[in-house]
């Protein structure tokens, strides 16, 4: 079976590409290379370069491969940014995943998985977060991706596609060096980023109403999100067309503080990790745990890695392109 990633040179979308090749699978990408690195996918995969906005390179790269299903991960994804440029981000996310499913369903590909976030949510007021909890997104961001999940649910019903939606929660850290993430947007990175260049990492609010008083969240490995669309994959392939529409969760169901992470990166690292605590950042929630049963239940999966191997795994990506931050 042959699967077309588009934005798959990206950090999570490569991770999918190496796994599904280990796996066995024929894999294509589409990137505009705008966030993505062609030099570190699997020397067997087709690289097309091209946005999901392009039609006539979307398809010829589902013509030329004979793509039998679609992973959807190219998408702008910076929260401020969305606030900023709502027209950018709804073109992007919206316009293009439209564009990717109206090529994908000429072309008779009945099998499609959308990158999706735990943004759709916006401040859930539950311990843990199942798929049937309110949708109340916060951002144009989480907005775009909501939107998102609904377009591919109606596109199912509509072409008899099997779709999944997969919501991510935290991503951080790295299945090797070469395939770390090269931003620095999330707390892991945002952490190393200050702590190396010998400043205290921001704390963005400590009197929340949590243990500790700093925000919880749950954090999942990046291998772990990458072997979750591998068994969503495997899904869709057993399924009969049509015959799936699924959206899940991807999590550990296991909340970490802020604080709690800071002292984990300060273990792994030998950095001093005391945090400096700064106003809070408007929308930021107190929990967003997730609640992983429903992905248990219809894919068999469960997350491997804890939270050490994260950070780990993370600044051994972060030294590989700055050397002189470890310690001897």
């Amino acid at each position: 079976m042959t699967w077309l990633l588009t934005g798959g040179a990206g950090y999570i979308g490569r991770h999918v590409a190496h796994q599904l090749v280990a796996a066995g699978e024929r894999v294509a990408v589409l990137d505009d290379l705008s966030t993505g690195d062609r030099t570190r996918l699997p020397s067997e995969v087709a690289l097309i370069e091209g946005s999901t906005l392009d039609r006539p390179a979307l398809d010829a790269a589902l013509r030329t491969h004979g793509v039998h299903g679609v992973l959807h991960f190219a998408a702008k994804k910076q929260v401020g940014e969305s606030v900023e440029r709502p027209f950018h981000y709804y073109r992007e996310n919206l316009t293009g995943l439209q564009t990717v499913l109206e090529a994908a369903t000429e072309a008779g590909v009945k099998r499609f998985l959308l990158s999706s976030s735990a943004a759709v949510y916006g401040m859930p007021d539950v311990e843990l977060v199942s798929e049937s909890a309110p949708c109340v997104p916060m951002n144009p961001y989480g907005e775009t991706k909501l939107a998102g999940e609904w377009l591919v649910a109606a596109a199912g019903r509509a072409y008899g596609l099997s779709t999944v939606s997969l919501r991510y929660f935290n991503v951080a850290g790295s299945a090797s060096p070469e395939l770390a993430d090269d931003g620095v947007f999330n707390l892991v990175p945002m952490v190393f980023e200050r702590i190396t260049a010998g400043r205290a990492p921001r704390i963005f609010g400590a009197d929340y109403p949590t243990p500790d008083g700093t925000c919880v969240r749950d954090f999942i490995h990046v291998a772990d999100i990458a072997s979750a669309h591998v068994a969503a994959a495997r899904r869709l392939a057993a399924d009969p067309p049509g015959g799936t529409s699924l959206v899940l969760n991807i999590g550990r169901g296991e909340g970490v503080s802020v604080r709690e992470m800071l002292d984990v990166i300060g273990k792994v690292t030998g950095y001093d990790t005391t945090g400096e605590v700064t106003p809070r950042r408007a929308g930021d929630p107190a929990r967003v745990v997730a609640s992983a049963e429903l992905i248990r239940r219809e894919l068999g999966w469960t997350a491997r890695y804890g939270v050490e191997e994260m950070v780990a795994s993370a600044w051994d990506g972060w030294c590989a392109r700055h050397p002189e931050a470890r310690k001897s």
